[in-house]
């Protein structure tokens, strides 16, 4: 059995296409043996749409964008990168590979050719099952790095081979070939059939999920207690609050063992709260807290406070 590693490279990606401008693949026995590596370069059929007008954001290929006027459009190597793919003595790999999947998708749809029908495995899932952290995403150049692996980014069949590395790698640490691995770390492939794509699992990714979902499902319970302990709330005309607005964090609010409580007090002393930022006239977080919402008080000329600020007023 082969694996194959691929990447691909747009022009350009919108919801309703994907200017696909180069494939590139490895293809190595189970050994990692290389058999062919090969960049298919594609006219995108459209401009390059990949930096600002200054050049100075987003991807740079390594790739003259003039030359790929003269290459043949997706249509003309659909059918030989479909017969890669789909090759049932071979395996389908790509970092992050459900993006490209989703390409792949995208560029069918336009040029009105029938669905990819194969399945795919994913060395970004891999390497975060293998770290047991899925709480972010590793790039591929990030990876290669920690792993020594040297390539040239963005340059399709680099990328692919750089993929092919990063899974060797990981398949020497455990002491197994990539069959091994699959059942090592519960991996599930993906799937793309009849243009509906399924993402690739593994076990690990599942648990992360279900954690998360729990965590938020508990903070949305916290919200609506938070929530429903407002309506009730009458404000007071008199009190050394009176007048004033108060909002919290995300974070003390959702401590409703903390929040009821304050809110109960701001009302006693003639103060209100509201559930809004931009209609609060003071603004109440823990030291140090950098996230948008009190970014966005302090950006609007709140009076922000810290807990102890707040508890002093509220106490004092």
């Amino acid at each position: 059995m082969n694996l194959v590693f691929f990447d691909i490279e747009c022009a350009g990606v919108h919801k309703t296409y994907a200017k696909i401008c180069a494939f590139g693949y490895v293809v190595c026995d189970e050994k990692f043996n290389i058999i062919e590596k090969r960049d298919i370069l594609i006219n995108p059929k459209g401009k390059f749409e990949l930096t600002d007008r200054k050049g100075d954001k987003g991807i740079v290929l390594p790739y003259n964008y003039e030359e790929f006027k003269k290459y043949p459009k997706f249509n003309a190597v659909y059918p030989q990168i479909k017969a890669l793919l789909e090759d049932k003595n071979s395996v389908a790999v790509g970092h992050a590979v459900l993006n490209d999947v989703k390409y792949l998708n995208l560029e069918t749809r336009r040029f009105k050719l029938p669905s990819f029908e194969f399945s795919f495995a994913d060395s970004q899932m891999f390497f975060m099952a293998g770290k047991n952290d899925f709480s972010r995403q590793f790039g591929l150049e990030h990876i290669a790095e920690e792993l020594g692996v040297e390539f040239t980014p963005h340059r399709a069949a680099d990328d692919a081979y750089a993929t092919m590395k990063v899974v060797e790698a990981m398949c020497k640490k455990y002491g197994c070939d990539f069959f091994g691995l699959v059942k090592l770390l519960g991996f599930a492939y993906g799937k793309i059939s009849n243009y509906a794509v399924a993402p690739p699992q593994c076990t690990g990714f599942k648990k992360y999920r279900q954690a998360k979902n729990k965590e938020k499902q508990a903070r949305a319970e916290k919200r609506i207690k938070f929530n429903n302990n407002l309506t009730k709330k009458r404000i007071r005309r008199q009190g050394k609050l009176a007048g004033k607005k108060f909002n919290f964090s995300r974070k003390i609010e959702d401590d409703t063992s903390i929040s009821l409580s304050f809110v109960d007090r701001i009302y006693e002393l003639g103060g209100s709260y509201k559930q809004r930022v931009d209609e609060c006239t003071h603004y109440v977080a823990e030291e140090g807290d950098d996230t948008d919402r009190t970014k966005k008080a302090a950006a609007a000329g709140k009076t922000v406070l810290t807990l102890a600020q707040f508890k002093e007023l509220i106490n004092g």
